[in-house]
């Protein structure tokens, strides 16, 4: 299939009839919709916008995440400011105390947030930090009904079964970009190291949340790759984050997004994971800008609030963004497996 035996808009519109005849698109057509002259984002964004109300209708699911241990980290990703690395002037502490993570958990549920993430900068959580989940989540859970997502960083399939014993629904650890690039943006751990986490958390019984990062330095290619990993992994949630420049990291100043690349790339996501959820997640508001409400049209979850070390924009504008669309907030289960 190419431009030249159909025109834009038919090209687009036959990826989607495509995937949701549940056939799915080759890495050529995603690289495709990825490339798509500037032109044609009308018609990307009508094709991913099929695929993603047949399976999610208008709803979006919200997410508050909560920085739990900041700073402190080990490991040399580029792109944190929580690395060692990084000197970037973010708070530092460990992990925090029962009542301010409670107090966390009760803004997420007045916020309407369907899941409370709770991260921690680290290679992977040690005992103390182990207990303290272990503790928090089922009293998070029996007070405010909110789902509970667990980013520690890498996990053994011993604790992966903690968590999930202890309550957890589901583990966040992101791929961040394919393997062949993975090397540019860390040294102490692997993608390999990555991917083991997620499959044993999947061992575990735990649902997956993994996304990633575009906008490093990295290449089409890359993106596409990793979106057809993800698929591949079959992790239940996608986080797409839009990288974002750090005074103090390795990676600072040297990339650029524009709002049409970032809504090709979740349209792009969106037909190779057409029923995953998919999440605008850090950078969205820097990178789509005024386009913002865009992104929903691919997109069918988001971050409400603030990121880990970057604030996000007000709630109220988010709220009144997924209004003006027509969209609807659910705190339903709406993903198709």
């Amino acid at each position: 299939m190419s431009s030249d035996t159909l025109p834009s808009a038919g090209l687009y519109d036959s990826m989607a009839q495509q995937v949701l005849a549940g056939q799915p698109i080759t890495s050529e057509q995603a690289l495709a919709v990825l490339r798509s002259p500037d032109d044609d984002l009308l018609e990307v964004m009508a094709a991913a916008f099929k695929v993603r109300r047949h399976y999610f209708g208008k709803a979006v699911q919200l997410y508050f995440l909560m920085n739990a241990k900041s700073g402190l980290c080990p490991e040399d990703c580029g792109y944190c400011s929580q690395s060692k690395v990084s000197d970037a002037p973010v708070p530092k502490y460990n992990i925090l105390q029962r009542d301010k993570l409670m107090a966390a958990a009760k803004i997420a549920a007045e916020r309407n947030a369907k899941t409370y993430c709770l991260v921690i900068s680290a290679r992977g959580p040690n005992e103390r930090e182990m207990k303290a989940v272990e503790e928090i989540v089922p009293e998070i859970k029996a007070k405010y009904d909110l789902k509970v997502c667990a980013c520690l960083g890498l996990l053994d399939d011993k604790q992966a079964a903690r968590l999930k014993a202890c309550g957890v629904d589901r583990v966040n650890h992101n791929l961040n970009s394919s393997e062949r690039f993975y090397k540019e943006i860390c040294s102490t751990h692997t993608h390999g190291d990555r991917v083991e986490t997620l499959q044993n958390v999947r061992k575990a019984g735990l649902e997956l949340c993994s996304g990633g990062i575009i906008g490093m330095g990295e290449t089409d290619e890359d993106v596409v790759t990793m979106a057809f990993d993800l698929r591949d992994i079959g992790v239940e949630s996608i986080p797409l984050n839009f990288f974002t420049s750090i005074e103090g990291t390795p990676l600072h100043g040297n990339h650029h997004l524009t709002p049409n690349y970032c809504l090709k790339a979740l349209a792009m996501f969106r037909l190779v994971n057409p029923d995953r959820e998919l999440r605008i997640s850090g950078g969205r508001e820097i990178h789509l800008r005024a386009l913002q409400p865009m992104g929903l049209y691919a997109a069918n979850s988001m971050f409400v609030g603030d990121y880990l070390t970057t604030s996000g924009q007000a709630p109220e504008a988010d709220y009144q963004m997924i209004e003006d669309l027509g969209f609807t907030v659910t705190r339903e289960e709406e993903v198709a497996l």
